[in-house]
């Protein structure tokens, strides 16, 4: 008689809540849920229908540029380029729309796209910091926009009725053009991050650059690639504002990056880089606007007191997150 081997029983739902990685993974989604929920018993105008369009119209940008945030933290990187990148994406956008819809997509694009690839170029070839670099682009993108605008002082308007504004304000089912193609480019990442090889090298170049490197993985070609997609997405996003709002502002942006990165970071994606979800960073972004959406509706708080709770909210996550690591390296 031979013995059979027995299969250990899988977790049970009291095991699944001691286990760290448990609230690494799911501890956003039960956070908006808490959120959500008290804002549905005590607000009075958050569950109208045009409160929550409204609110997917305004998230929609954040969360194009939240995308490309993930991929280059995944890589253990930062790009602190993306709000002026977003803001000159949208001014160029705007400029060349007196030309029809294509050069209004293809010029920020080609511009944006250009300055990732800058940082990526550095940072991959040269072997600089990304805080640095993408520090450096950052002031460089917002200069070069203070030069298309003559200081500011010209607003450069998108043509009434054209393809391109029809583009960010048109309508499907009722939703805007950008609050359908964030989720759709949010869908074409997370097959790229979770069902291609590429994907994969982004968390190994993220666990280790070093290691991956031993493993004949393409890093330098890697993080050049992800820092062009950021200021792609970042671009495109600035295009599609700028559709929406019928004019390049030069104003937007300043402090988007923040906001993306504590997206990102809530959502569960390391910063050390290595792990992450393109779900969560959904996830997160869709967190801190609801929370937003909250203060605004309290009468006795402004908004001010947005920023004060998204850099507390990233603050307790980071934390949160050293505690589980730390907690998964014990068990």
């Amino acid at each position: 008689m031979t013995a059979q081997a027995t299969l250990p029983a899988p977790p049970g739902p009291l095991a699944r809540l001691r286990d760290p990685a448990w609230y690494q993974e799911y501890g956003v989604y039960v956070a908006v849920a808490a959120v959500l929920a008290f804002n549905a018993l005590f607000t009075k105008h958050f569950m109208t229908a045009d409160n929550l369009r409204t609110q997917l119209v305004q998230v929609a940008p954040v969360v194009i540029v939240a995308l490309g945030m993930t991929l280059v933290i995944i890589t253990g990187g930062i790009d602190l380029s993306v709000g002026s990148v977003f803001a000159l994406g949208g001014v160029l956008a705007a400029w060349a729309s007196q030309w029809g819809v294509l050069p209004a997509l293809l010029v920020p694009l080609l511009v944006c796209g250009a300055i990732g690839l800058l940082n990526g170029f550095l940072i991959a070839r040269a072997a600089m910091a990304p805080f640095i670099v993408t520090l450096a682009t950052l002031l460089a993108a917002r200069g070069l926009l203070l030069a298309v605008t003559d200081e500011g002082a010209t607003t450069y308007l998108v043509p009434k009725g054209s393809a391109f504004a029809g583009l960010g304000q048109g309508s499907v089912w009722g939703f805007g053009h950008p609050v359908l193609i964030a989720p759709a480019l949010f869908g074409a990442g997370g097959l790229l991050l979770q069902r291609t090889s590429f994907g994969q090298t982004l968390f190994a170049v993220g666990g280790s650059s070093d290691a991956a490197t031993l493993m004949g993985l393409p890093v330098a070609r890697t993080k050049l690639l992800v820092y062009t997609l950021s200021g792609l997405l970042a671009g495109l996003a600035g295009a599609l504002n700028a559709a929406r709002l019928s004019s390049g502002d030069t104003i937007v942006g300043v402090g988007m990056e923040l906001d993306a990165i504590s997206a990102v970071v809530i959502g569960g994606t390391l910063l050390a880089g290595g792990a992450g979800s393109i779900s969560g960073t959904l996830w997160g972004v869709l967190l801190l606007a609801v929370i937003q959406n909250l203060i605004n509706q309290i009468g006795s708080l402004n908004s001010s007191y947005q920023s004060v709770v998204s850099g507390g909210f990233l603050i307790v996550v980071v934390v949160a997150q050293r505690c589980l690591a730390r907690g998964r390296r014990a068990g």
